[in-house]
Protein backbone atom coordinates (compact mmCIF):
# COMPACT_ATOMS: atom_id res chain seq x y z
CA UNK A 1 0.00 0.00 0.00
CA UNK A 2 1.40 3.38 -1.03
CA UNK A 3 2.24 5.64 1.92
CA UNK A 4 0.76 9.16 1.81
CA UNK A 5 3.13 12.03 1.05
CA UNK A 6 1.67 14.00 3.96
CA UNK A 7 -0.60 11.94 6.20
CA UNK A 8 -3.35 14.30 7.36
CA UNK A 9 -5.48 11.53 8.89
CA UNK A 10 -3.00 9.84 11.19
CA UNK A 11 -2.66 12.78 13.57
CA UNK A 12 -6.44 12.83 13.96
CA UNK A 13 -6.57 9.08 14.54
CA UNK A 14 -3.94 9.31 17.29
CA UNK A 15 -5.53 12.33 19.03
CA UNK A 16 -9.15 11.80 17.99
CA UNK A 17 -10.67 12.32 21.44
CA UNK A 18 -9.09 15.75 21.94
CA UNK A 19 -10.03 16.99 18.45
CA UNK A 20 -13.60 15.69 18.67
CA UNK A 21 -14.05 17.31 22.07
CA UNK A 22 -12.77 20.67 20.80
CA UNK A 23 -15.07 20.64 17.76
CA UNK A 24 -18.12 19.58 19.75
CA UNK A 25 -17.46 22.33 22.27
CA UNK A 26 -17.93 24.86 19.47
CA UNK A 27 -21.02 23.06 18.18
CA UNK A 28 -22.50 23.19 21.66
CA UNK A 29 -21.95 26.90 22.30
CA UNK A 30 -22.76 27.87 18.68
CA UNK A 31 -20.44 30.92 18.36
CA UNK A 32 -19.06 29.94 14.97
CA UNK A 33 -17.58 33.37 14.18
CA UNK A 34 -15.52 35.24 16.80
CA UNK A 35 -16.11 32.52 19.36
CA UNK A 36 -13.93 32.46 22.49
CA UNK A 37 -11.56 29.92 20.94
CA UNK A 38 -10.39 32.49 18.37
CA UNK A 39 -9.17 34.89 21.04
CA UNK A 40 -7.70 32.03 23.05
CA UNK A 41 -5.79 30.74 20.04
CA UNK A 42 -4.43 34.22 19.24
CA UNK A 43 -3.25 34.53 22.84
CA UNK A 44 -1.57 31.13 22.68
CA UNK A 45 0.15 32.03 19.40
CA UNK A 46 1.48 35.22 21.00
CA UNK A 47 3.00 33.27 23.86
CA UNK A 48 4.38 30.54 21.59
CA UNK A 49 6.04 33.01 19.20
CA UNK A 50 6.97 35.48 21.94
CA UNK A 51 5.48 38.36 19.97
CA UNK A 52 3.32 41.27 21.12
CA UNK A 53 0.42 40.87 18.69
CA UNK A 54 -1.08 37.99 16.71
CA UNK A 55 -4.06 38.47 14.40
CA UNK A 56 -5.69 35.43 12.81
CA UNK A 57 -7.40 35.56 9.41
CA UNK A 58 -9.03 33.41 6.74
CA UNK A 59 -5.93 32.00 5.02
CA UNK A 60 -2.22 32.48 4.39
CA UNK A 61 -2.70 34.59 1.26
CA UNK A 62 -4.97 37.00 3.12
CA UNK A 63 -2.33 37.17 5.85
CA UNK A 64 0.19 38.41 3.28
CA UNK A 65 -2.24 40.93 1.81
CA UNK A 66 -3.25 42.27 5.23
CA UNK A 67 0.39 42.55 6.29
CA UNK A 68 1.27 44.45 3.11
CA UNK A 69 -1.67 46.79 3.70
CA UNK A 70 -0.40 47.34 7.24
CA UNK A 71 2.98 48.27 5.71
CA UNK A 72 1.08 50.85 3.62
CA UNK A 73 2.17 49.38 0.27
CA UNK A 74 1.23 51.84 -2.47
CA UNK A 75 0.51 51.34 -6.16
CA UNK A 76 3.75 50.93 -8.07
CA UNK A 77 5.90 50.18 -5.02
CA UNK A 78 8.48 47.44 -5.59
CA UNK A 79 8.89 44.52 -3.20
CA UNK A 80 11.75 42.06 -3.64
CA UNK A 81 10.53 38.44 -3.67
CA UNK A 82 12.37 35.13 -4.21
CA UNK A 83 11.29 33.49 -7.44
CA UNK A 84 11.23 29.92 -6.13
CA UNK A 85 8.18 30.03 -3.88
CA UNK A 86 4.43 29.48 -3.99
CA UNK A 87 2.60 32.07 -6.10
CA UNK A 88 0.85 33.66 -3.11
CA UNK A 89 4.03 35.50 -2.08
CA UNK A 90 4.11 37.54 -5.29
CA UNK A 91 0.34 37.45 -5.80
CA UNK A 92 -0.25 39.37 -2.57
CA UNK A 93 2.08 42.15 -3.74
CA UNK A 94 0.19 42.48 -7.03
CA UNK A 95 -3.21 42.39 -5.30
CA UNK A 96 -2.09 45.38 -3.23
CA UNK A 97 -1.01 47.29 -6.34
CA UNK A 98 2.70 46.66 -5.90
CA UNK A 99 5.33 45.25 -8.23
CA UNK A 100 7.13 42.02 -7.30
CA UNK A 101 10.82 42.16 -8.27
CA UNK A 102 12.07 38.58 -8.48
CA UNK A 103 15.33 37.58 -6.84
CA UNK A 104 17.39 34.40 -7.12
CA UNK A 105 17.85 31.82 -4.35
CA UNK A 106 20.83 30.35 -2.53
CA UNK A 107 21.90 27.03 -4.08
CA UNK A 108 22.20 25.30 -0.68
CA UNK A 109 19.38 26.62 1.50
CA UNK A 110 16.98 27.44 -1.40
CA UNK A 111 16.03 30.63 0.43
CA UNK A 112 16.49 34.16 -0.90
CA UNK A 113 20.06 34.84 -2.10
CA UNK A 114 21.49 37.92 -0.42
CA UNK A 115 23.99 38.35 -3.27
CA UNK A 116 21.14 38.36 -5.80
CA UNK A 117 19.14 40.68 -3.54
CA UNK A 118 21.94 43.26 -3.58
CA UNK A 119 22.11 43.03 -7.36
CA UNK A 120 18.34 43.39 -7.64
CA UNK A 121 18.32 46.48 -5.40
CA UNK A 122 21.00 48.05 -7.62
CA UNK A 123 19.07 47.19 -10.79
CA UNK A 124 15.83 48.56 -9.35
CA UNK A 125 17.53 51.87 -8.62
CA UNK A 126 18.93 52.01 -12.18
CA UNK A 127 15.41 51.51 -13.53
CA UNK A 128 14.04 54.24 -11.21
CA UNK A 129 11.73 51.88 -9.32
CA UNK A 130 10.50 52.88 -5.89
CA UNK A 131 11.59 49.91 -3.77
CA UNK A 132 10.05 49.73 -0.31
CA UNK A 133 10.44 46.21 1.06
CA UNK A 134 11.63 42.63 0.99
CA UNK A 135 9.58 39.47 1.52
CA UNK A 136 11.79 36.62 2.70
CA UNK A 137 10.27 33.15 2.43
CA UNK A 138 11.17 30.49 5.00
CA UNK A 139 11.08 27.80 2.34
CA UNK A 140 10.65 24.15 3.34
CA UNK A 141 10.59 25.19 7.03
CA UNK A 142 14.05 26.81 7.17
CA UNK A 143 14.48 30.43 8.23
CA UNK A 144 15.91 32.78 5.63
CA UNK A 145 19.20 34.53 6.42
CA UNK A 146 17.57 37.48 8.17
CA UNK A 147 20.84 38.78 9.58
CA UNK A 148 22.26 39.37 6.10
CA UNK A 149 18.89 40.42 4.64
CA UNK A 150 18.49 43.09 7.30
CA UNK A 151 21.89 44.52 6.45
CA UNK A 152 20.70 45.10 2.90
CA UNK A 153 17.37 46.45 4.16
CA UNK A 154 18.99 48.99 6.50
CA UNK A 155 21.40 50.16 3.81
CA UNK A 156 18.49 50.83 1.44
CA UNK A 157 15.69 51.90 3.82
CA UNK A 158 13.56 48.80 3.15
CA UNK A 159 11.25 46.93 5.51
CA UNK A 160 11.50 43.14 5.85
CA UNK A 161 8.52 40.80 5.93
CA UNK A 162 8.65 37.08 6.65
CA UNK A 163 6.44 34.74 4.64
CA UNK A 164 6.56 31.98 7.23
CA UNK A 165 3.80 29.86 5.68
CA UNK A 166 6.08 26.81 5.59
CA UNK A 167 8.22 27.83 8.54
CA UNK A 168 5.99 28.59 11.52
CA UNK A 169 8.01 27.55 14.56
CA UNK A 170 11.41 27.85 12.83
CA UNK A 171 14.12 29.88 14.54
CA UNK A 172 16.91 32.21 13.45
CA UNK A 173 19.81 32.85 15.86
CA UNK A 174 17.89 31.15 18.66
CA UNK A 175 14.55 32.95 18.45
CA UNK A 176 11.42 32.32 16.41
CA UNK A 177 11.07 34.17 13.14
CA UNK A 178 7.46 35.01 14.06
CA UNK A 179 8.69 36.90 17.12
CA UNK A 180 9.47 39.71 14.63
CA UNK A 181 12.91 40.33 16.10
CA UNK A 182 14.41 39.98 12.61
CA UNK A 183 11.55 41.35 10.53
CA UNK A 184 9.00 44.14 10.68
CA UNK A 185 6.04 41.81 10.29
CA UNK A 186 5.52 38.07 9.72
CA UNK A 187 2.74 35.93 8.31
CA UNK A 188 1.88 32.25 8.29
CA UNK A 189 -0.64 29.79 6.87
CA UNK A 190 -2.61 27.04 8.60
CA UNK A 191 -3.41 25.22 5.36
CA UNK A 192 -3.86 21.55 6.34
CA UNK A 193 -0.52 20.39 4.90
CA UNK A 194 1.54 23.00 6.79
CA UNK A 195 3.53 21.96 9.89
CA UNK A 196 0.75 23.52 11.99
CA UNK A 197 -2.36 23.03 9.89
CA UNK A 198 -6.09 23.20 10.58
CA UNK A 199 -9.02 21.33 9.01
CA UNK A 200 -9.66 23.98 6.39
CA UNK A 201 -8.03 27.33 5.64
CA UNK A 202 -6.51 29.75 8.11
CA UNK A 203 -3.69 32.24 8.55
CA UNK A 204 -2.13 34.69 10.97
CA UNK A 205 -0.08 37.88 11.09
CA UNK A 206 2.54 38.64 13.76
CA UNK A 207 3.76 42.10 14.74
CA UNK A 208 5.17 44.06 17.64
CA UNK A 209 3.64 47.29 16.31
CA UNK A 210 0.46 48.48 18.06
CA UNK A 211 -0.77 50.53 15.09
CA UNK A 212 -0.29 47.65 12.67
CA UNK A 213 -2.24 45.35 14.98
CA UNK A 214 -5.16 47.79 15.17
CA UNK A 215 -5.17 48.35 11.42
CA UNK A 216 -5.09 44.63 10.55
CA UNK A 217 -7.93 43.85 12.95
CA UNK A 218 -10.00 46.52 11.21
CA UNK A 219 -9.05 45.45 7.69
CA UNK A 220 -9.84 41.76 8.24
CA UNK A 221 -13.42 42.69 9.16
CA UNK A 222 -14.65 45.04 6.44
CA UNK A 223 -12.61 47.98 7.74
CA UNK A 224 -14.76 48.37 10.83
CA UNK A 225 -14.07 50.99 13.45
CA UNK A 226 -14.93 50.83 17.14
CA UNK A 227 -18.44 49.53 16.38
CA UNK A 228 -19.67 46.73 14.12
CA UNK A 229 -21.48 48.93 11.60
CA UNK A 230 -18.97 51.79 11.68
CA UNK A 231 -16.78 51.19 8.62
CA UNK A 232 -13.85 53.61 8.68
CA UNK A 233 -11.87 52.13 5.77
CA UNK A 234 -12.22 49.65 2.92
CA UNK A 235 -11.44 46.19 4.23
CA UNK A 236 -12.25 42.57 3.48
CA UNK A 237 -13.85 39.55 5.10
CA UNK A 238 -11.06 37.32 6.39
CA UNK A 239 -11.78 35.74 9.75
CA UNK A 240 -10.53 32.47 11.19
CA UNK A 241 -13.68 30.54 12.09
CA UNK A 242 -14.13 29.22 15.61
CA UNK A 243 -14.00 25.51 14.73
CA UNK A 244 -10.60 25.98 13.07
CA UNK A 245 -9.36 27.91 16.11
CA UNK A 246 -10.54 25.11 18.41
CA UNK A 247 -8.69 22.53 16.31
CA UNK A 248 -5.54 24.67 16.22
CA UNK A 249 -5.55 25.08 20.01
CA UNK A 250 -5.29 21.31 20.34
CA UNK A 251 -2.71 21.06 17.56
CA UNK A 252 -0.52 23.75 19.10
CA UNK A 253 -0.26 21.61 22.24
CA UNK A 254 1.25 18.83 20.12
CA UNK A 255 3.39 21.07 17.94
CA UNK A 256 6.67 21.29 19.97
CA UNK A 257 6.91 17.49 20.17
CA UNK A 258 6.05 17.17 16.47
CA UNK A 259 8.90 19.54 15.55
CA UNK A 260 11.30 17.28 17.46
CA UNK A 261 9.97 14.23 15.61
CA UNK A 262 10.28 15.97 12.24
CA UNK A 263 13.92 16.80 13.01
CA UNK A 264 14.68 13.21 13.99
CA UNK A 265 13.24 11.93 10.72
CA UNK A 266 15.19 14.58 8.78
CA UNK A 267 18.43 13.48 10.49
CA UNK A 268 17.82 9.89 9.43
CA UNK A 269 17.05 10.96 5.86
CA UNK A 270 20.28 12.96 5.74
CA UNK A 271 22.34 10.04 7.02
CA UNK A 272 20.77 7.78 4.41
CA UNK A 273 21.00 10.04 1.37
CA UNK A 274 23.99 12.33 1.87
CA UNK A 275 26.21 10.11 -0.27
CA UNK A 276 23.67 10.13 -3.15
CA UNK A 277 22.31 13.69 -3.27
CA UNK A 278 22.76 17.22 -2.04
CA UNK A 279 20.91 17.05 1.28
CA UNK A 280 19.41 20.07 3.08
CA UNK A 281 21.86 22.44 4.74
CA UNK A 282 20.99 24.89 7.50
CA UNK A 283 22.93 26.93 10.06
CA UNK A 284 23.67 25.19 13.37
CA UNK A 285 21.91 27.90 15.41
CA UNK A 286 18.71 27.76 13.33
CA UNK A 287 15.94 25.22 13.87
CA UNK A 288 14.08 23.95 10.80
CA UNK A 289 10.49 22.67 11.10
CA UNK A 290 10.77 20.56 7.93
CA UNK A 291 7.62 21.44 6.03
CA UNK A 292 9.39 19.49 3.29
CA UNK A 293 12.54 17.38 3.17
CA UNK A 294 14.11 18.18 -0.19
CA UNK A 295 16.92 16.44 -2.06
CA UNK A 296 18.81 17.75 -5.08
CA UNK A 297 19.98 15.59 -8.00
CA UNK A 298 22.60 16.36 -10.64
CA UNK A 299 20.20 16.95 -13.54
CA UNK A 300 16.52 16.58 -14.62
CA UNK A 301 17.10 13.09 -16.01
CA UNK A 302 18.59 11.89 -12.74
CA UNK A 303 15.64 13.37 -10.87
CA UNK A 304 13.15 11.54 -13.05
CA UNK A 305 14.94 8.23 -12.63
CA UNK A 306 15.23 8.73 -8.88
CA UNK A 307 11.56 9.59 -8.45
CA UNK A 308 10.65 6.48 -10.45
CA UNK A 309 12.81 4.38 -8.12
CA UNK A 310 10.91 5.71 -5.12
CA UNK A 311 7.59 5.26 -6.92
CA UNK A 312 8.35 1.63 -7.64
CA UNK A 313 8.58 1.14 -3.89
CA UNK A 314 5.24 2.92 -3.33
CA UNK A 315 7.01 5.94 -1.85
CA UNK A 316 5.50 9.22 -3.12
CA UNK A 317 7.67 12.19 -4.07
CA UNK A 318 6.70 15.75 -5.01
CA UNK A 319 8.48 18.61 -6.78
CA UNK A 320 8.46 22.02 -5.06
CA UNK A 321 8.41 23.97 -7.35
CA UNK A 322 8.56 22.85 -11.01
CA UNK A 323 8.68 26.39 -12.43
CA UNK A 324 10.00 29.61 -10.80
CA UNK A 325 7.53 32.48 -10.67
CA UNK A 326 9.46 34.71 -13.09
CA UNK A 327 8.86 32.09 -15.82
CA UNK A 328 5.15 31.70 -15.20
CA UNK A 329 2.56 33.30 -17.49
CA UNK A 330 1.05 35.59 -14.88
CA UNK A 331 4.39 36.89 -13.58
CA UNK A 332 6.92 36.81 -16.42
CA UNK A 333 6.38 40.48 -17.29
CA UNK A 334 7.50 41.66 -13.85
CA UNK A 335 11.13 42.68 -13.29
CA UNK A 336 13.77 40.29 -12.03
CA UNK A 337 17.47 40.24 -11.20
CA UNK A 338 19.70 39.95 -14.27
CA UNK A 339 21.06 36.58 -13.11
CA UNK A 340 18.33 34.36 -11.71
CA UNK A 341 19.72 31.06 -12.91
CA UNK A 342 20.00 29.18 -9.61
CA UNK A 343 16.24 28.92 -9.06
CA UNK A 344 15.82 27.78 -12.66
CA UNK A 345 18.39 25.02 -12.17
CA UNK A 346 17.06 24.03 -8.74
CA UNK A 347 13.48 23.77 -10.01
CA UNK A 348 14.68 21.13 -12.46
CA UNK A 349 16.66 19.03 -9.98
CA UNK A 350 14.96 19.01 -6.53
CA UNK A 351 12.29 16.70 -5.18
CA UNK A 352 10.81 16.12 -1.74
CA UNK A 353 10.30 12.99 0.35
CA UNK A 354 7.39 12.13 2.67
CA UNK A 355 7.64 14.14 5.88
CA UNK A 356 5.33 13.84 8.87
CA UNK A 357 5.83 13.35 12.61
CA UNK A 358 3.40 10.44 12.24
CA UNK A 359 5.47 8.38 9.81
CA UNK A 360 5.88 4.88 11.23
CA UNK A 361 9.26 3.33 11.88
CA UNK A 362 8.62 0.91 9.01
CA UNK A 363 7.87 3.78 6.62
CA UNK A 364 11.01 5.72 7.59
CA UNK A 365 13.10 2.57 7.17
CA UNK A 366 11.55 1.94 3.74
CA UNK A 367 12.40 5.46 2.58
CA UNK A 368 15.94 5.30 3.94
CA UNK A 369 16.61 1.81 2.56
CA UNK A 370 15.88 3.09 -0.94
CA UNK A 371 19.29 4.79 -0.79
CA UNK A 372 20.87 1.37 -1.32
CA UNK A 373 19.36 1.27 -4.81
CA UNK A 374 20.58 4.75 -5.67
CA UNK A 375 24.26 4.66 -4.77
Amino acid sequence: MKMPFIDLKRQYQVHKEAFDSAIHSVLNHGQYIHGPEVTEFENQLQRFANVKHTVTCGNGTDALVLALQAMHLQKGDVVFVPSLTFAATAEAVVLCGGIPFFVDIDDKTYNLSVKSLREAVFEAKKQSFKAVGIIAVDLFGLAADYTAINEVAKENNLWVMSDCAQGFGCTHNGHMVCSCRDCTIATTSFFPAKPLGCYGDGGAIFTNDDEADTLIRSLREHGKGSKKYDNVRIGCNSRLDTIQAAVLIEKLKLFPKEIVLRNKIAERYTQAFQSCFQTPIHPKNDMCVWAQYTLKTTDPSARQQTMETFGNRDIPTVIYYPKPLHLQTAYKHFPNASDISVCEQVSQTVFSLPMSPYLTEEEVQLVCKTSESLE
